[in-house]
């Protein structure tokens, strides 16, 4: 079993949500850190962990990521991190696998499952290391972390949707022995 290192300077959490029932509004953490501990002969041994920080959001619009930090949403200065730690990985295909665990935001821990791509080692052309990519998506209930704040719409509902698209990208590096 190796332990990869997540290189935070090539590595995002990016999201999107359906605005106004008519748009998607997109945006990214840019802060992931954490660990994955990964055997292509032994995939339901592996495991990650994830760190991000919460206040690394970015969507783009300035006045939307500061609201985005409020109570309303991910309440950044009562829950600064979001984290993600693995109880589960099955092999789906050479590439692939689902990982389940156990995701917390907002102070809410609750067990999902991602499917995952990965891909296999590559040297470091800038170095003598070896790095791997790692992709996951899931859908999420935004509600079921205690995000509710919302605008009721006269002709669609409500101004935001309930489900928020969460892909995370991932490069990690082979940790020394």
């Amino acid at each position: 079993m190796k332990t990869w290192i997540i290189d935070p300077d090539h590595s995002v959490a990016a999201f999107s949500i359906r605005h106004m029932m008519i748009a998607r509004v997109r945006g990214q953490f840019n802060k992931v850190e954490g660990t994955v501990r990964f055997d292509p002969d032994n995939i339901s041994g592996s495991s990650v962990e994830l760190k991000i920080d919460a206040s690394s959001v970015l969507s783009g619009v300035r006045k939307r990521d500061d609201h985005l930090m409020t109570a309303d949403f991910l309440d950044t200065a009562k829950y600064p991190v979001i984290s993600f730690k693995s109880s589960q990985i099955k092999s789906l295909a050479p590439g692939r696998g689902l990982v389940t665990g156990d995701l917390t935001l907002r102070g809410i821990t609750r067990s999902i499952t991602v499917e995952v791509s990965y891909t296999a080692p590559v040297k470091d052309p800038l170095g003598d290391g070896l790095s791997m990519g790692f992709s996951m998506a899931a859908t999420l209930n935004r509600e079921d972390y205690g995000i509710t704040w919302n605008v009721p719409m006269p002709d669609v509902g409500v101004m935001l949707g309930h489900e928020v698209e969460l892909l995370i990208d991932l490069e990690a590096d082979l940790a020394p022995d």
